[in-house]
């Protein structure tokens, strides 16, 4: 697990716990380490929520499928950062997504119970870890109220429009890479792939933005100021 103490460390679950903290709350949490090849599925729908993980190395989707078999991508999970909790806490009996492995990557698997339940121990640090589980839950539940309001838009563009400016924003420049290809990002979305390619053609005539595959430019002096 040492190996890995850099890549924990980042991760809001742990925040605040010192690296010798940090390796005595592991072993009292017991979780597994695992390797899943790119295009595993790590949690499938349907499945019992009874593990949160995090991502060690790689990326991981979560994806949503609906009766006709259309994929929605929920949302990407980086190195550090962390998946499944909230179903996992809230003991929903079976999961409503996919999850996973959008590259090989490498995650630490914890069940929900060793966290939630302080060991007899008395472990220092194990409130510190719920605290930040549930500052976790907190933040996950704006990234869906994110999506929501970029889905609810009615048209291709306004959609696409409103991630971009969304992302333009958060990363602090007219000029930023984007986690999706362009399926990935029809599925983000929940759009047609090819209506998307020809709305991004347009703006890119009319001179809105360039685009060279994940990465954009918006013209500076629309809705988004850096």
């Amino acid at each position: 697990m040492k190996k890995y103490l850099s890549v924990l460390q980042k991760s809001p679950l742990f925040a605040e716990i010192g690296e010798t903290e940090l390796l005595s709350l592991l072993d009292c949490l017991g979780g597994s380490v695992r390797d899943y090849p790119k295009g595993t599925t790590i949690f499938r729908e349907g499945d019992r929520p009874t593990h949160l993980g995090v991502v060690l190395s790689g990326e991981i989707l979560i994806t949503r499928t609906d009766y006709y078999g259309n994929r929605s991508i929920v949302s990407t999970v980086m190195a550090s950062q962390v998946f499944g909790e909230t179903f996992a806490c809230a003991e929903v009996e079976a999961l409503p997504v996919d999850v996973t492995a959008a590259t090989d990557c490498t995650v630490l698997l914890i069940g929900v119970d060793r966290v939630l339940n302080p060991c007899c121990n008395g472990c220092r640090f194990h409130n510190r870890i719920i605290y930040n589980l549930m500052k976790q839950t907190a933040s996950k539940n704006l990234l869906f109220h994110r999506k929501l309001e970029i889905t609810s838009k009615r048209t291709t563009g306004d959609k696409l429009m409103t991630y971009l400016h969304m992302t333009a924003k958060e990363q602090g420049s007219n000029t930023f890479t984007i986690p999706y290809n362009r399926q990935e990002l029809a599925d983000y979305l929940e759009v047609d792939r090819s209506g998307l390619s020809m709305e991004i053609s347009k703006l890119r005539r009319e001179g809105v933005l360039t685009a060279e595959k994940n990465r954009f430019s918006l013209k500076a002096g629309e809705r988004f100021k850096p």
